[in-house]
């Protein structure tokens, strides 16, 4: 087994000595790359964000931006990293570096302040500024607003999407001089060493057996492998994005004896449209996803902008999300509408479930000791009339206390068919069975939505805590219907 190395900034270095469990940040700051910052160590802050090649969408590579306070850095073996550093092009003997542009853009604009965030905004805005399919609407100067020229507020007249940004947080700056920088930048120029690399494959996944002081980060060839390692050591933990492990790791000191990484695995990265239904890997993240279906499965669409960040979306995957069986994940109740199955695997082979039989109590399922979550299938076709709801303090990169999400079937004005989906209300991700019952084979009118919306205040056992009370959830849920009733009716009816 080759000696786990990675290469940051473009310069090759070995990981060991450091613990299977160190996260990339802790390995960078090591090595004095310091512009790398812990902020919150639980992927809210986006202080240490760094850039990571990765399979692109358009063009063979994507710089995306990651969290490093959660990813193990075992996990970036044989990777590519750039960090906020590596950004800028360095001088002749006895000369400063000259900035990357988008540096440049944030220092002229007065984006920075205490400077501590500066380096993740930066890296998080250089992904953004390096999508291949980020286009310009109009000439971009900074000082326009993106209204005038025809964009809606989070979309800047060069294509910069502001939810490259909503991950990284800035406590002194104010948000409009980093907007305007965002919003100024141009396209790379063609000799942007970062934006050529675009132009090449990204490294190869290798197989990793990385151990020290008795503990072991494994990251198999195959799913096979895979699957037979979580046979003989069902202690494992397995790990895709890290986003929820990395917060057990950083906030109350887990450490396991062994960590299995299976985000890489060529079998669970797949997505097959097919005439009966989509299969989605189980390990594509968030945003490998978002992208490749470009729209094709509405909900799953209006689902995304309000799941996490952009960062998390970067790493996070939607078998994770179902692995962990929150009751607040945002994925299973639209999963539930479009009443979606998961494909579990182990070494004999494969099981289909639906996902309304999955979960059976508080963060557990039917999946057995060694069982993986392969993909998730989500038959075709889809019901036209949609929805999320999701109800949180904050509009993004928040935890719901609510969330709902709607697929039904209307024709000629008569619902057939209705599945809604509900997190936040029960121990588990649940169906608002009753509801459905109350609307199919009635009128998508005032008076049928007004009698379901006080069958669904009563779905679910819904908890006070922290983040709201029974009452408010319960009330929320009817709103929920109204107000879907509220958007679509002129649809429907025209």
């Amino acid at each position: 087994m080759v000696a786990a190395r990675i290469t940051v900034n473009g310069k090759e270095a070995p990981i060991s000595p450091a613990a299977p469990h160190t996260t990339v940040l802790d390995f960078l700051r090591d090595r004095g790359l310091t512009g790398t910052k812990e902020g919150c160590a639980e992927g809210e802050c986006g202080a240490c964000s760094v850039l990571v090649a990765r399979p692109g969408t358009n063009k063979p590579t994507d710089w995306v931006a990651v969290n490093a306070c959660l990813v193990p850095v075992a996990a970036l073996d044989g990777q590519e990293i750039v960090t906020s550093e590596g950004l800028a092009t360095a001088g002749e003997a006895g000369t400063p570096p000259t900035l990357h542009p988008v540096q440049e853009e944030m220092a002229v604009r007065g984006g920075s302040q205490c400077g501590y965030c500066t380096p993740g905004f930066v890296c998080s805005m250089a992904a953004e500024y390096y999508r291949p399919d980020r286009c310009a609407h109009a000439e971009a100067d900074g000082d326009t607003d993106a209204e005038a020229d025809g964009t809606d507020p989070e979309h800047g007249p060069n294509g910069f999407d502001l939810h490259a940004l909503s991950g990284n947080l800035c406590r002194c700056t104010g948000y409009r001089p980093i907007r305007d920088a965002a919003f100024a930048v141009g396209a790379p120029a063609e000799e942007d060493p970062l934006a050529q690399r675009r132009e090449q494959s990204p490294p190869e996944p290798v197989a990793t057996e990385y151990a020290r002081d008795g503990s072991a980060f494994l990251r198999p060839g195959t799913l096979a492998e895979a699957l037979q390692v979580l046979r003989e050591r069902p202690e494992a933990v397995v790990v895709a994005g890290s986003t929820d492990w990395g917060v057990e790791v950083n906030i109350r000191s887990r450490r396991a004896s062994c960590v299995v990484a299976i985000d890489r695995l060529a079998e669970m990265r797949e997505l097959r449209v097919e005439s009966g239904h989509i299969e989605i890997g189980a390990a594509l993240t968030l945003t490998e996803i978002e992208r490749r279906l470009d729209g094709e499965v509405p909900l799953l669409a209006e689902l995304f902008p309000q799941f996490a960040s952009r960062l998390i979306r970067n790493s996070a995957t939607i078998g994770g999300n179902l692995g962990t069986g929150s009751p607040i994940g945002d994925s299973p109740p639209v999963l539930l509408a479009l009443e979606a199955s998961v494909v579990l695997a182990d070494a004999d082979g494969e099981r289909v479930v639906p996902l309304a039989e999955y979960f059976t109590g508080y963060r557990q399922s039917v999946r057995r000791p060694g069982e993986l979550i392969r993909a998730v299938s989500i038959p075709l076709p889809l019901s036209p009339v949609t929805g999320f709801h999701k109800i949180a303090k904050r509009r993004f990169d928040d935890i719901s206390s609510v969330a709902v999400a709607f697929a039904l079937d209307i024709e000629d004005g008569v619902v057939r068919k209705a599945r809604i989906g509900l997190g936040g209300v029960a121990a588990t991700p649940i169906r608002a069975l009753a509801t459905e019952a109350a609307l199919q084979g009635r009128p998508w009118s005032a008076e049928t939505v007004e009698a379901a919306a006080r069958v669904m205040r009563g779905e679910g056992t819904p908890m006070g805590d922290h983040r709201a009370s029974s009452l408010y959830r319960s009330a929320m849920l009817g709103q929920s219907l109204r107000k879907l009733h509220a958007q679509t009716t002129e649809a429907v009816s025209s």
